[in-house]
C-alpha cells in the first residue's frame, strides 16, 4: 500500500483527499519511482470537475508529472537503475508517493535542479516541444504568439522560444503578469483585458503576423488567432473552450495557414516516448545551461491538493503549483 490523492465524486477542490491505495505492479519495461514532488496542471482541475475524459488504460488518480528517485526497474529496462534522480511524464496517478511509469517516459533531472523544480518540467516541456517544435516547426528568427504566458505552459514556452532565437509575443490578464512575461523573455507582453491582442500582435510584427500561435483558450479565440497568423503560419490549440467554432476558410487559405488541435495525455506510448526523447535531447540542455528555469509559484504538501487546485483556479499564480510528498528531501 502507498499514499495517493483520490476523489469519490466530481466536485470542488474539497473532494480531494489523501488515502491508502494498492501498489501497482511493475511491468518489464517500467520503472517504479519514489515520488518527491508532483506538478499540478489544468487538466487535473478539469478531471476533478468531471469534465476531462480519462484515456482508456490510464492509471487511476490525478497527476500527469512527477519527480523522484527510482526504487525498482523492470526486467527489460537497461536505461535506468535504482537510485537515479528522474522526472517523468505519466498518464495519471502522479499525486502519490510512488508511481509506475514506462521507462521511455522518464527523463534525468537536469544538474543543479531540485526534485521540486524538476517536477515542474515534464508536462510543460513535453507540451511545448511537441506543439511548437514538432508540429508548428518554430525556429530561430521566427515569431510566436503565446496565450496564457504567465501560466505553467506559457512561462515555459516563452523561455524555450526565446532560447532557440524566436521572437515572443505573449498575453495575460494583468499588468503584474505582463511584467512577469517580460522578465521571462517576451519581447511584447499584452494585457488582453486592456488591449486588443490582434491589433497589438499585428503592430508588433509590422502587419505581417506571427509564424506560430500556442493557444489555451480555444473556440472564443479561433477567428482572432487566424487574423494574427503570418503566411504559412500555424495555430496550435491545446485547450480551453472546445465547443463549436466557425473558421473563415478564405482567411486561412489566403495565408496558406494551418490549424492543429492536440492533447498530450491520450497519445500512444510510442508517440510520447518520441516526445520525451526529443525533450531530453533538445530542451534539457537549455535548462542545464540556465537558458530556461523551472518557474514554481507555490509548493504545498501532498495532502493539501485541494488548496493547490484552489490556487491554480484563482488565476493568480505565475508558473507551476507543486505538491511535495516529504519523501526524499530536495537536493
Amino acid at each position: 500500500m502507498h499514499s495517493a490523492i483520490r476523489f469519490d465524486r466530481p466536485g470542488a477542490p474539497d473532494v480531494l483527499h489523501l488515502t491508502r491505495v494498492e501498489r501497482r505492479d511493475i511491468g518489464p519495461d517500467d520503472v517504479r519511482i519514489d515520488v518527491a514532488a508532483a506538478g499540478v496542471n489544468n487538466a487535473d482541475l478539469l478531471e476533478r470537475r468531471g469534465a476531462y475524459p480519462v484515456p482508456p488504460g490510464a492509471p487511476p488518480g490525478l497527476g500527469l508529472e512527477c519527480a523522484g528517485i527510482i526504487s525498482e526497474v523492470g526486467s527489460a529496462v537497461t536505461s535506468w537503475k535504482v537510485g537515479d534522480r528522474v522526472c517523468a511524464l505519466v498518464a495519471g496517478g502522479g499525486y502519490a508517493d510512488e508511481v509506475v511509469a514506462p521507462a521511455t517516459h522518464v527523463m534525468p533531472v537536469p544538474p543543479g535542479l531540485t526534485l521540486i523544480e524538476a517536477a515542474a518540467l515534464p508536462e510543460v516541456a513535453c507540451t511545448v516541444y511537441s506543439n511548437l517544435a514538432m508540429i508548428a516547426g518554430l525556429k530561430r528568427g521566427q515569431s510566436v504568439l503565446i496565450h496564457g504566458g504567465a501560466g505553467g505552459i506559457g512561462s515555459f514556452a516563452i523561455q524555450w522560444a526565446t532560447a532557440i532565437g524566436a521572437r515572443v509575443i505573449a498575453t495575460a490578464g494583468s499588468e503584474s503578469k505582463t511584467q512577469a512575461m517580460r522578465d521571462l523573455g517576451a519581447a511584447e507582453a499584452i494585457n488582453y483585458n486592456t488591449t486588443d491582442f490582434v491589433a497589438a500582435t499585428l503592430a508588433a510584427t509590422e502587419g505581417n503576423g506571427v509564424d506560430a500561435i500556442l493557444d489555451i483558450v480555444g473556440a472564443p479565440y479561433l477567428e482572432r488567432n487566424i487574423d494574427c497568423l503570418a503566411l504559412d503560419g500555424h495555430l496550435v490549440i491545446i485547450g480551453g473552450s472546445l465547443g463549436p467554432a466557425t473558421i473563415d476558410l478564405g482567411s486561412l487559405i489566403s495565408r496558406r495557414a494551418s490549424v492543429s488541435a492536440t492533447l498530450l495525455r491520450g497519445r500512444p506510448e510510442k508517440d510520447k516516448a518520441a516526445i520525451v526523447a526529443g525533450v531530453t535531447r533538445d530542451v534539457f540542455p537549455l535548462i542545464e545551461s540556465g537558458a530556461i528555469r523551472a518557474v514554481v509559484d507555490t509548493v504545498l504538501p501532498l495532502e493539501k491538493a485541494g488548496r493547490a487546485h484552489e490556487l491554480l483556479e484563482s488565476g493568480q499564480t505565475v508558473g507551476k503549483v507543486i505538491l511535495e510528498t516529504g519523501r526524499h528531501a530536495p537536493k
